[in-house]
């Protein structure tokens, strides 16, 4: 496609990788901070084309190291709506990865990207990442968007205020989703948009469960599907109850065998000991089965130290990714933890044993609410987290101590 940078671009790159010794310089990931962010603005607030580099650009970059990067789009439109906002948001990951010689992961706050020392050598600026954005966003929503302006960060101190009012953005979007429950709707929604990393991943959201990337809520989808008709966010009628326990119903079992090329002919939305939902690589948290505690632990991309099941998340990851149904591990939204259906067909919440002291925090008011509405407050103060345990054995001494439930339910397997 006509995009005005000096790599070749077209979805024939959608996917391509960067390896570490390819590598010119890279962000985000646990290197640095990253995140991405498209916001809605008044025609008067947003000057179109307009691209603002802020901190250092690639020629002030030394080979071989990270920097921090924020994404920031401002689109203005007659017919946009604040609805649509994380629809196109979550597109930026497959207009960047179109363009040859860069990489790009994730959404939201936790994304990692990378430039290779090709792309640098044919002169690949940092700016290049708004060039691109300006002109997918022209071209393939020009029925919504008028004008798109994007601000770059690349300096450590600077992009620490963008990062916060972003992460009270995604806050509020969670939010919008309320009280509707799977129940409530006769449709869910697909998204296949990460099928150029794993060609046989399906996601299934639903309102009790978002995409797994954390980014899309079922009211996304529904708004994505509104935008555009043939993208990649499709409406799946559940049809005749197969499993209402397990969550798995026969249309969603037939589109999901179409959708994944005939490699995966069940889903349950509510387990992951059973055909659960399949993992591509852009999820927030992994959620694994520790066999000795007879529960599970919860893992985010953020945490770097070791976990119950001598894993860290980066090789769980790497086991459980590519579009594979993995029984006991599963990818999900941070979202979902504080979902009625989460794992409900396995004992829900209360399987939860371990997950790192950041992530119970960052999920705490959601959870403990939820916690309160079940009456089960008292399980909370019971999840143990790295200051507890790092071993199987230590976790179990202490969910012992603490007396938590999932030592007394019913086997998961």
């Amino acid at each position: 496609e006509k995009i005005p940078i000096p790599v070749p671009f077209g979805a024939g790159f959608e996917g391509e990788r960067v390896r570490k010794e390819d590598m010119y310089v890279q962000f985000g990931s646990k290197y640095s901070d990253a995140f991405e962010i498209l916001q809605m603005k008044g025609m008067d607030e947003v000057k179109d084309g307009d691209i603002e580099v802020i901190g250092p650009t690639i020629a002030d970059m030394k080979e071989g190291e990270a920097y921090p990067l924020g994404i920031v789009v401002e689109v203005a439109g007659r017919n946009f709506q604040e609805d649509f906002e994380s629809v196109v948001e979550r597109r930026i990951h497959e207009y960047i990865s179109c363009a040859n010689g860069i990489f790009h992961m994730g959404q939201r706050s936790i994304i990692w990207a990378r430039i290779s020392k090709a792309a640098k050598e044919k002169g690949f600026k940092v700016k290049d990442f708004g060039e691109i954005l300006v002109a997918k966003m022209h071209n393939d929503f020009s029925t919504i968007i008028d004008r798109v302006q994007v601000k770059l960060y690349t300096d450590a101190e600077k992009i620490k205020a963008p990062l916060e009012e972003a992460l009270a953005a995604y806050h509020d979007r969670d939010d919008r989703i309320g009280g509707m429950t799977d129940e409530d709707v006769e449709d869910f929604y697909s998204c296949t948009l990460c099928q150029s990393y794993a060609p046989d991943h399906v996601c299934i959201v639903t309102p009790q469960r978002l995409g797994l990337c954390g980014a899309y809520t079922w009211l996304d989808c529904k708004a994505s599907h509104q935008i555009d008709a043939h993208g990649p966010n499709e409406p799946v009628k559940k049809g005749e109850v197969i499993d209402a326990d397990k969550g798995q119903w026969k249309n969603i079992n037939d589109y999901v065998a179409l959708k994944s090329n005939g490699n995966l002919q069940r889903f349950n939305a509510y387990s992951m000991m059973e055909d659960p939902m399949t993992s591509c690589g852009c999820f927030e948290c992994i959620t694994a089965i520790v066999p000795e505690a007879n529960g599970v632990m919860i893992v985010d991309r953020d945490h770097q130290g070791m976990t119950p099941v001598g894993m860290k998340f980066s090789t769980l990851a790497g086991q459980i990714g590519g579009g594979i149904q993995t029984p006991g591990f599963v990818g999900m939204g941070k979202l979902y933890i504080s979902s009625a259906k989460f794992i409900s067909a396995d004992g829900g919440i209360k399987r939860v044993v371990w997950m790192p002291k950041a992530l119970k925090e960052e999920v705490g008011e959601r959870v403990k609410a939820y916690l309160a509405k079940i009456g089960e407050e008292s399980l909370w103060d019971k999840i143990a987290t790295e200051d507890d345990a790092t071993a199987p054995d230590e976790l179990v001494a202490y969910l012992q101590k603490v007396e938590h439930p999932a030592l007394t339910m019913e086997a998961m397997f």
